[in-house]
């Protein structure tokens, strides 16, 4: 996935937060940006490993910092993998930013306490995923494709993905799913 500043990129698989929290952090937008940023300074100062790529995400444009949609995500390359941190939990994009803040300062002190394998082990939740398959993607077809092409291309791909043809347990699975969410969507 390819993160953008504006606008919010969200990863993939994160749901996100429809019942707001409210929150008792007092930091202006700015502030929490300068924490943000310290913070993963200070994580990759104290992890030995570099972060790189640091991108924060979100709806705040130049004029407009009380966007509809508060999110903010954090990606960053660390360790190997494109990690990120999302937070939507409260209604003030400052309030998202100073959690941001606060999730990199318990790695932070995970890091004090319990070393580096501790660390990664948590950041494994963290890690951006790929976006997954949509059923059109796996039938080989637009996502505009009708019933009738749903089936034509599973009869097609099922000929090469059956055990009995080469194929595997796995590949079959893959196929049928892609096959039933491509008929439940288009009825």
């Amino acid at each position: 996935m390819s993160a953008t500043a504006y606008p919010l990129t969200w990863p993939d698989g994160l749901p996100r937060t429809t019942n707001k929290a409210s929150s008792q952090f007092r930091t202006s937008l700015p502030s929490a940006l300068k924490n943000v940023r310290a913070s993963i300074e200070a994580f990759a100062r104290d992890s030995g490993r570099r972060v790189e790529g640091i991108i924060l995400s979100s709806n705040v444009t130049l004029g407009s910092e009380k966007p509809a949609d508060t999110g903010v995500a954090a990606w960053f390359a660390w360790d190997g993998a494109t990690r990120c941190i999302a937070v939507d939990r409260y209604p003030k994009v400052e309030d998202n930013l100073q959690a941001i803040h606060h999730i990199l300062e318990a790695r932070r002190t995970e890091m004090r306490h319990g070393g580096l394998h501790i660390v990664r082990q948590t950041f494994k939740g963290f890690i951006a995923l790929p976006a997954p398959e949509g059923w059109w993607q796996v039938l080989g077809l637009p996502q505009t494709a009708t019933a009738a092409d749903v089936d034509n291309a599973y009869r097609r791909l099922a000929r090469q993905a059956h055990p009995d043809q080469g194929g595997s347990d796995d590949a079959m699975a893959r196929l049928n799913a892609a096959r039933d969410a491509g008929r439940a969507a288009r009825g």
